[in-house]
């Protein structure tokens, strides 16, 4: 009963259906999710449904790709130096609501130092870029990650004034992680690129 941003899969509310059904069989449930089940992963609407049920549930916590992401690259969401905090985000809007307000968030970032974490953020790229833009410079980093943590990862650095055109041309598609911010620099790759950069100069 998995789900793929974009691809035809099951609805909510037959898992909610075969969850039921099955406990009602007499079985144990497991309902394994990637990452974390509560960050984006509808397991808030599942635990809901199941205990108006009356259905025990246990949640096991995971490790949701924002932050393995960027871990992968050796980089932090948070360092004093750079980000005083976090915010997770995601990029696709329940339909009828009209999502994050980019710019405002954007604000935000740079007055508080907050990393921004955006998921399922590619279908709406452009405007996520543009609304950015109205208050995060230009050349703010980004880190984008595709596949997250496992073996067919793919990941590319940019800023954020490229990103649009960087996400088409390395070829990322969902899912991918969008990580927005000056924490970025501390990916290994970035380093090696500043460090390219100064020698050549």
């Amino acid at each position: 009963v998995g789900k793929r941003g974009g691809c035809k899969s099951t609805t909510q509310a037959f898992i909610h259906k075969l969850m039921v059904q099955a406990v009602a069989e007499g079985e144990n449930v497991v309902r394994l999710k990637g990452g974390d089940p509560f960050i984006f992963g509808r397991g808030g609407e599942e635990v809901e449904h199941l205990r108006a049920e009356g259905i025990e549930v246990e949640v096991i916590n995971g490790i949701t790709s924002g932050l393995a992401g960027l871990t992968s690259l050796g980089a932090p969401l948070t360092h004093r130096d750079h980000a005083h905090g976090v915010v997770f985000v995601t990029g696709h809007a329940k339909p009828g609501d009209d999502g994050p307000d980019w710019p405002q968030l954007a604000a935000a970032a740079r007055q508080a130092k907050l990393t921004l974490v955006i998921y399922m953020g590619v279908s709406s790229l452009h405007a996520i870029q543009t609304g950015l833009l109205q208050g995060l410079p230009a050349t703010t980093p980004v880190a984008i990650v595709q596949n997250a943590s496992l073996p067919q990862q793919r990941e590319t650095l940019t800023t954020l004034g490229q990103l649009v055109h960087t996400m088409a041309s390395e070829g990322l598609q969902s899912p991918s992680i969008i990580v927005v911010g000056d924490v970025v620099q501390g990916a290994r790759a970035w380093q090696a690129q500043t460090e390219a950069s100064r020698h050549t100069a």
